[in-house]
């Protein structure tokens, strides 16, 4: 997720006599490496397919809490979270102890051939803290990617219409339909075409996505624009005759991380009731309590007609799903969804887990309390007047899902003695503070074509974590600073 893809052409080298050389099996056996011969990290980099881009050579052996454990013993405080995903830390107790309770139960309760016990306990915690009464019939897989799949497959069944207009700078999932609807980086459809068709993309209201606008434009601005892009998009592109959704995370991940404002989303919603649209939220990476709510959605009191779950969810257990209201969703046949692992039993009993800590302890409390610190040591830092502060071009987001723009000083935007050919092919600031913190056993990830970083601790880090967090967070930025 870190790295570009190489855009140079493919290469076939031609067949070599020695490479299809017959090997007898006793003599080809013996030669091949195994683990012993291989340092750990070697081993995998040799067998485990490169089209994975990867952040470290590190190998993980061990998580608790905020912090993650490798091979070699070193320990690292995990400002990831797996991408999001281990919102309760790693190997949370209660988490960790249900699973296991329902591995010596049942592991694999298919859900096409019955009913699912733990898949029904999860539904009877999870139906009443999703964001609207309307949400009450659910379907469970076992990836975003999926799930994205399976909302855009109930959209186009209920609507009977084929096209569906994502956001720019959206991120929905590496499969070939979804590939076709993200459009944060080009690198996970790149080579892989024919993608998906029937997919229109429209303006969302970020600032760096407008050549025009900068961090200081109103974001009245910016909505009115973006709204006025998908009118434009629906005359020109694809009429609402032939559109069954728009989707859109409600703040952009791998775009940025960008929160929707309110009056968008409103938009949104009144534009797809005018024009029998569905409004798919993503709150794959938002969503169980990232925000500061257990969904950002809330916040604007839009309804969605398809809400997206995945990562946290399940806290690290494979586990997504789709919810809608029961009108829709018994518009599809019987037989037209499913799959072998979808609403995994055990994954199922860890994200019931997840729902009954969020309560017992409190999380969202937390959550807010953190995030106060973590924005307060971020904007101190941005004006503190120091070369390292004023790299630091705009600071957002909502409760631990929290972005980080920079901008190099000499291309500020706005600046009137900008050459702009050569800001172009300005290197990030980003990706080498982000290698600063790992060389200080810090893992934080950068994110976007834009130079941002992103910030997404567990929701569970403590003050006395975070505070260690910034510390080496400010070492590193001042590291990198200093080179410019």
């Amino acid at each position: 997720m870190m790295r570009k893809g190489s855009s140079s052409a493919l290469r076939v080298a031609a067949p070599s006599a020695s490479r299809f050389t017959r090997v007898p099996l006793r003599s080809f056996s013996s030669t091949q490496p195994t683990s012993s011969d291989l340092d750990t990290a070697a081993f995998g980099e040799q067998h485990i397919a490169k089209g994975i881009g990867r952040l470290t050579k590190h190998v993980f052996e061990e998580g608790k809490g905020t912090f993650i454990t490798t091979d070699k013993g070193v320990k690292l405080l995990d400002l990831t979270s797996g991408i999001g995903v281990v919102n309760l830390g790693h190997c949370h107790p209660k988490v960790s102890a249900a699973a296991a309770a329902q591995c010596n139960k049942i592991t694999h309760a298919q859900v096409n051939i019955g009913f699912s016990a733990a898949q029904i306990a999860l539904l009877k915690e999870l139906i009443p803290i999703l964001p609207h009464k309307s949400l009450d019939s659910v379907f469970l897989w076992n990836s975003g990617a999926e799930a994205v799949e399976a909302a855009v497959k109930l959209a186009r069944n209920a609507t009977k219409k084929p096209n569906i207009i994502v956001m720019q700078g959206s991120y929905h999932g590496r499969t070939n339909a979804t590939a076709s609807m993200t459009r944060s980086k080009t690198i996970y459809g790149e080579g892989h075409g024919p993608l998906m068709g029937g997919v229109f993309a429209t303006a969302f209201p970020y600032y760096s996505q407008f050549g025009s606008a900068t961090k200081d434009t109103p974001k009245e601005d910016l909505v009115n624009e973006a709204l006025l892009q998908l009118k434009l998009t629906l005359q020109q592109q694809t009429s609402p005759a032939d559109t069954a959704a728009i989707i859109l995370e409600p703040v952009l991940g791998e775009g940025g991380y960008v929160p929707a404002p309110p009056e968008f989303l409103q938009g949104l919603r009144k534009i797809c009731d005018e024009n029998n649209i569905l409004l798919i939220v993503d709150e794959v990476q938002s969503g169980m309590g990232r925000t500061g709510q257990m969904f950002f959605i809330e916040e604007s009191g839009v309804r969605p007609d398809i809400l997206i779950f995945a990562k946290g969810i399940a806290n690290g257990f494979p586990l997504s799903g789709i919810a809608s209201s029961k009108e829709l969703m018994d518009l599809q046949k019987p037989g037209s969804m499913g799959g072998t692992y979808a609403g995994n039993a055990v994954a199922c009993a860890a994200a019931k887990a997840v729902i009954e800590v969020f309560r017992e302890e409190k999380i969202l409390d937390n959550v807010a309390a953190r995030s106060k610190q973590l924005f307060s040591f971020l904007q101190d830092l941005k004006s503190s007047g120091t070369k390292a502060g004023n790299l630091i071009e705009d600071i957002r987001g909502k409760g631990l899902m929290v972005g980080l723009q920079f901008a190099h000083p000499e291309l500020q935007r706005g600046s009137s003695n900008t050459a702009s050919k050569e800001a172009k092919v300005q290197p990030q600031i980003a990706p080498k503070v982000v290698q600063e913190c790992v060389n200080r056993d810090m893992l934080l990830l950068s994110t976007s074509v834009f130079d941002v970083l992103r910030f997404i601790p567990p929701l569970t880090i403590s003050e006395e974590e975070l505070d260690q967090a910034c510390k080496i967070f400010k070492e590193s930025l001042e590291a990198v600073a200093k080179d410019l």
